[in-house]
């Protein structure tokens, strides 16, 4: 007779899983609280599903992880992006690496990973129930019995895939499990400031920002956003520093070089630039690698005047120019979510977890993984491939059995 295996979260862990687990040995059912199954693999990449990263080395994959790298360095051992992109080639699903390395659908479009989800799912005729909210998970001598609103799952093994919503992270908590209290991960920096006024989406391909109270720096591309500050670079600062951007309550200082390049450095190409072009405005300079906006908006700072000739500045003048595009500090006062993808960091506790099976080391025959977990990651594909690996590796153990 099979053996009843029930998922609690329809999303990309659960989902995962599932289409990996032998249908000749398990009965599966997959609950989802909402309406419609994988909302955030939907969401993802823009609505174009950045399934992964192109990161091939395990060792160099979980550098990318702030909480779960020691962990999961077992796990990528055993499924890692190359892993993910065979997977679905076997199920003639193209993907694609981007020139950042991030990896999408050839059809730039998610409805295909979910699409191949559930067409896995539905051809081994498992049970996939929406709208079904689960309200208590009751340990048994023999499995688990699962109290929904539409009535009692009994079932041998259960597989939490929830997400880090509170009432997820409860319910596990009153199974025994430890939780780490989840706080925002990935998120924008609001900033008021003269130099970000109405330049929304104004990048710099080459930027620095650093945290001076943290001692944290991160480089990469930025964008000026409505609110303030987002793109890599903050996002990195937001991952690694979550828990202690919480501790300020999003209250705290940055110092931001929008180029790049130390001031001494910026000097030198500044008196490059002005020894081969004497005759040229400050305003018509194209010095550095930023848009002529955002020039007029350091120049103005500046209190530079756009018609100056450039042999006319000041070693004053040149100064501050520098400052305001090297060492510029501005003070963030609070938080926005990054598009739709609220990632946390906290949850389950990882000394608690088997990170062999992803078996709970509290609970037999409880598996856990995604975002549940204290596990999170930097943007770029790599919280899907933690869960894409956990999942991988709980469809092995259980099909093992």
């Amino acid at each position: 007779m099979k053996k009843k295996i029930t998922i609690i979260g329809g999303g990309a862990a659960g989902f995962f899983c599932a289409a990996n687990l032998d249908e000749n040995k398990f009965n599966v059912t997959i609950l989802e609280q909402n309406n419609e199954t994988l909302q955030k693999v939907k969401i993802s990449g823009g609505g174009r599903c950045n399934v992964s990263h192109a990161c091939f080395d395990p060792r160099e994959l979980v550098k990318f992880y702030p909480r779960g790298n020691k962990e999961l360095l077992s796990v990528f051992h055993k499924f890692q992006p190359g892993d993910t992109m065979d997977w679905f080639a076997q199920r003639n699903v193209s993907l694609k690496i981007e020139g950042d390395n991030r990896i999408f659908p050839e059809s730039n479009s998610s409805q295909t990973i979910m699409d191949c989800f559930l067409k896995e799912v539905q051809a081994k005729n498992f049970e996939i129930k929406t709208q079904s909210v689960v309200l208590e998970i009751q340990r048994l001598e023999e499995g688990y019995k699962i109290i929904t609103k539409e009535g009692e799952i009994l079932t041998n093994y259960v597989i939490y895939t929830t997400g880090s919503s509170p009432k997820s992270l409860k319910m596990i908590e009153n199974l025994g499990h430890k939780i780490v209290s989840p706080v925002p991960s990935l998120f924008t920096f609001n900033i008021k400031n003269d130099v970000l006024n109405d330049l929304m989406g104004t990048s710099f391909p080459h930027a620095e920002v650093s945290i001076p109270k943290l001692k944290m720096e991160e480089s990469g591309p930025l964008l000026i956003t409505h609110w303030g500050l987002s793109g890599p670079a903050i996002l990195k600062l937001s991952a690694w520093k979550a828990r202690e951007l919480s501790d300020l309550k999003y209250n705290f200082e940055i110092k931001v070089n929008f180029i790049g390049i130390d001031k001494e450095q910026a000097e030198e190409v500044f008196k490059n630039y002005r020894e081969e072009n004497p005759k040229k405005t400050i305003g018509n300079s194209k010095i550095f690698e930023i848009t002529n906006r955002f020039w007029h908006r350091i120049l103005w700072l500046s209190k530079i005047d756009l018609e100056k000739n450039i042999s006319h500045i000041t070693k004053q003048e040149l100064q501050k120019i520098l400052e305001n595009l090297c060492e510029n500090t501005m003070q963030v006062k609070g938080k926005s979510t990054f598009k739709d993808e609220f990632v946390t960091a906290g949850g389950v506790d990882l000394k608690e977890i088997n990170f062999k099976t992803m078996e709970s080391k509290i609970l037999e025959n409880f598996y856990i993984a995604g975002e549940v977990l204290n596990i999170d990651a930097v943007t770029g594909g790599f919280n899907f491939q933690a869960c894409w690996s956990e999942a991988w590796l709980i469809a092995q153990d259980l099909n093992a059995k």
